[in-house]
C-alpha cells in the first residue's frame, strides 16, 4: 500500500504530458525556471548595453581629428555604460536579487549564532550573552558599592563636624573608571 502512495503522490506533483501524449516526470522546480527567466532578462539588458555602446562609439563626425575622435568614443562609451548600469541596478530583478541575498545572509547569521549557542550549551560553556550579563551585574554592583562608600564617608565627615572635632581631611574623590562609564550607559 505504501508503494502505491509514493507514485501517486509523485505523479500528482511532478507529472507532465509531453507534446506526443506520453507522460513524463518533470524534475525541474519552479525556482529553476524563474532563475532562467531572470538570467534571460539580465542577458537582454547586457546585449542592449553593448549594442548602445557600439552605436555611441562609432557615432563620430568624419572630419574630427583622431585624438578628438577617440575622446568622443571614450565619452560615448562611458555615458552609455553609466546609463546601462543605472538601468541594471534599478531593475526589479536586480533589486529583488539583492533583497533575497540580504535576507539569506541575515538568516545564515542567525542560524550560525543559534548553532554556536547550542554547541556552547551542549559543552556547558558560557555563551557571550552569559558573560555580558555577568559583566553588567558586576559593574552595577561596583557602582552601588562605591556610591555607598561615598555616602558613608560624607556621614562620617558630617558627624565629626557636628561634634566639634577636628574633621579629618576630606577623602579624595574617587577616580572615574571605565566601568563607571559603562554602567551609566547600560
Amino acid at each position: 500500500m505504501a508503494r502505491r502512495a509514493i507514485p501517486a503522490a509523485r505523479s500528482a506533483c511532478c507529472r507532465a504530458v509531453s507534446h506526443n501524449g506520453h507522460i513524463r516526470y518533470n524534475t525541474m522546480n519552479d525556482s529553476f525556471s524563474n532563475a532562467s527567466q531572470e538570467a534571460a532578462s539580465f542577458q537582454k539588458i547586457w546585449l542592449e548595453t553593448i549594442s548602445k555602446t557600439m552605436l555611441a562609439a562609432f557615432n563620430v563626425t568624419p572630419d574630427a581629428a583622431p585624438p578628438d575622435m577617440l575622446r568622443q568614443i571614450r565619452s560615448g562609451m562611458f555615458q552609455k555604460l553609466g546609463e546601462s548600469w543605472n538601468e541594471f541596478m534599478r531593475s526589479p530583478q536586480f533589486l529583488e536579487g539583492m533583497r533575497q541575498w540580504m535576507e539569506n545572509a541575515s538568516s545564515f547569521r542567525r542560524m550560525s549564532n543559534d548553532f554556536l549557542g547550542r554547541v556552547r550549551n551542549e559543552l556547558q560553556a558560557p555563551s557571550r550573552t552569559d558573560i555580558d550579563t555577568i559583566m553588567l551585574s558586576v559593574r552595577h554592583m561596583e557602582k552601588r558599592l562605591l556610591d555607598r562608600l561615598d555616602e558613608l564617608a560624607s556621614q562620617i565627615i558630617d558627624q565629626q563636624s557636628a561634634s566639634g572635632a577636628q574633621p579629618s581631611p576630606k577623602p579624595r574623590a574617587r577616580r572615574k573608571r571605565k566601568t563607571d562609564k559603562a554602567a551609566k550607559s547600560a
